[in-house]
């Protein structure tokens, strides 16, 4: 079936300054006119870091709608529903990159997804430096855009990777007071084994005990864990991850609902549009249409 909004490989962009399929950086006054396509609904297949100096308009994440603010910072994770309406004046940078280019460097792109801002439970991923962070985080992005201008050897593929996890590194720590996260401990490991779990048996398993059961710790245990990490419980975190799946599938008009309950493994429609009701509020069909601004 087709989809309604596309897919974006790194080579599907039109770009000034790139590595083949695995990277690319440009300010937004070459990026936005070679990409008209990206201020309509869209996927990418990679990550996607944004930084605005200057201008404004709104970023739509998943579903969310967030302001756009001088010396904000937008971090994505591939596979995210985004569109965005931006001023004609704005001004900044954007930086896409594929996993595969820190692991063809042999670093881990693992450590790409212990930042909170790319990991799917963390709601905010929008940061504002303060004034005091503003020189530094201009001249990190300034740095990749001057290893991009030369020829791209080895050692500059890997000076512009440094970089890329100094700028996220830099935003992570802005966002350590909020306490999204506790530290580095055995349970914030088995957080990460939860969540990873979520990711790959959210369409088969609904409920907390199965994944307890994979994990082999009580639901209790997986319960106090949750509660402990993201002030979710267990239930209410898979519950979140089928919703937003949901959504992402109901904003292709090709899919009928009852072909989305059959997708999240919901074998009577009509259950499945009562648990989008009542997590959301909407119906599927409403959800849909107010997405799309189509009046009843």
């Amino acid at each position: 079936m087709k989809d309604l909004y596309p897919t974006f490989d790194i080579n599907n962009m039109s770009t000034c300054h790139s590595i083949k399929e695995v990277f690319s950086i440009d300010q937004f006054s070459d990026y936005l006119p070679g990409n008209p396509k990206t201020t309509t609904v869209h996927r990418h297949s990679f990550y996607h870091v944004t930084y605005f100096i200057s201008g404004g308009g709104e970023n739509i994440i998943d579903f969310k709608t967030y302001k756009i603010m001088p010396h904000s910072i937008f971090f994505m994770r591939p596979g995210q529903v985004h569109s965005w309406d931006l001023d004609p004046s704005v001004e900044g940078y954007v930086i896409n990159f594929a996993p595969t280019f820190f692991d063809q460097l042999q670093i881990s792109s693992s450590l790409i997804d212990e930042f909170p801002f790319f990991n799917i439970f963390h709601d905010e991923q929008k940061v504002i430096l303060p004034d005091d962070q503003k020189d530094e985080i201009n001249n990190y992005f300034q740095q990749i855009i001057a290893e991009s201008f030369s020829e791209i050897s080895r050692n500059s593929q890997i000076s512009i990777a440094a970089t890329i996890l100094q700028i996220c590194a830099l935003a992570s720590r802005e966002i350590q007071n909020k306490h999204y996260f506790t530290e580095n401990n055995f349970n914030s490991l088995l957080f990460k084994k939860f969540v990873e779990q979520i990711e790959l048996n959210f369409l088969e398993f609904k409920m907390p005990k199965d994944y307890a059961a994979l994990l082999h710790i009580t639901p209790s245990h997986l319960n106090f864990v949750c509660k402990q990490q993201v002030n979710l419980s267990a239930g209410e975190i898979i519950r979140n991850r089928i919703i937003l799946e949901a959504k992402r599938l109901l904003v292709n008009f090709n899919l009928s609902v009852s072909a989305i309950a059959e997708k999240l493994n919901y074998h009577d429609s009509s259950n499945f549009v009562k648990f989008f009701k009542k997590a959301t509020g909407h119906t599927p069909e409403s959800f849909r249409k107010q997405y799309y601004g189509i009046q009843h």
